[in-house]
């Protein structure tokens, strides 16, 4: 069940930051049950009607570092951003996509008018959907956190804080790295949200070649596997779950190492007492 192994990207993650932590342990049932209820509840997923894509080429893992545009056309046939775009953690999302030098080597200074969206974009997804609300509950009553405030400050840490992946400048993010997508050594680093990916497709940014992986489901969530161009910089396999609300990503790209999800931590620098930050998560194709 691929909603099963989404949502166990969350607790595990949050599970192996906190292992210091006391607590009760969280157990492959917990993780089954509690990522049922909160796909139940993510209300704010797309439709059908609310999402197209456009799939076109398929190509063998074989031939993803080719190069070659093989789809004339835009993965996304039909957005609709009136429905979407205007439902609070979607308009959260986007205000944080353009905070960010896509170069790894920049340092990253945010204002305090950035700071104050991360903290908006936390508020809606945790405070307001019932996703966020059950995800809290759910690390709330096995001893993780002893409240809201707490579990949104452990969230911006991992999610937001910076660390450094060149040259020594805090450059980079959890956040940044998946839902905005980097730039380094020449290649297109992270970039794993279909959000992002429409918008710079719209905007004539991106150039989608192929996919080399598309997912059984015939509704979304779905998860695919794309090659692409990106501002002259190339993506061999981008992987994304397609039509997911940021809050659903948000609270899934915390990940278990299971078949459908592959997580990293960043091992290089932490905050607090040892926690790690998100250093990258993404669906795994075969």
């Amino acid at each position: 069940m691929h909603l099963y192994l989404l949502l166990s990207l969350c607790v595990s993650l949050l599970a192996q930051t906190h292992s210091s932590t006391s607590g009760t342990d969280i157990s492959d049932s917990d993780i089954k049950t509690v990522s049922e209820l909160l796909y139940k509840l993510d209300v704010n997923k797309a439709s059908s009607a609310e999402l197209v894509i456009d799939r076109q080429a398929l190509i063998p893992d074989s031939e993803t570092g080719l190069e070659k545009d093989l789809s004339p056309r835009t993965l996304f046939k039909f957005v609709d951003e009136e429905s979407l775009f205007s439902k609070p953690t979607f308009s959260a999302l986007l205000a944080l996509l353009d905070n960010y030098h896509r170069q790894t080597g920049q340092t990253e200074n945010f204002s305090e008018a950035q700071v104050s969206e991360q903290d908006r974009f936390l508020h809606e997804v945790i405070s307001k959907t019932d996703v966020g609300r059950e995800l809290y509950f759910f690390f709330r009553n096995k001893g993780r956190y002893s409240s809201e405030a707490e579990f949104i400050q452990d969230l911006k840490m991992m999610w937001f804080g910076l660390y450094s992946r060149s040259s020594n400048k805090m450059d980079s993010s959890g956040f940044e790295h998946i839902f905005a997508g980097e730039i380094k050594g020449g290649k297109v680093s992270g970039f794993h949200n279909w959000i992002r990916f429409y918008l710079q497709e719209k905007e004539e940014s991106l150039n989608y070649y192929s996919h080399s992986f598309d997912g059984p489901w015939t509704t979304f969530p779905d998860v695919m596997g794309m090659q692409f161009e990106w501002g002259g910089y190339f993506k061999q396999v981008g992987s994304s779950i397609i039509g997911s609300s940021p809050e659903f990503d948000f609270a899934l790209y915390k990940v278990f190492l299971a078949m459908s999800i592959q997580t990293y931590t960043w091992d290089n620098s932490s905050y607090g007492n040892g926690k790690k930050y998100i250093g990258s998560a993404y669906p795994a194709t075969p």
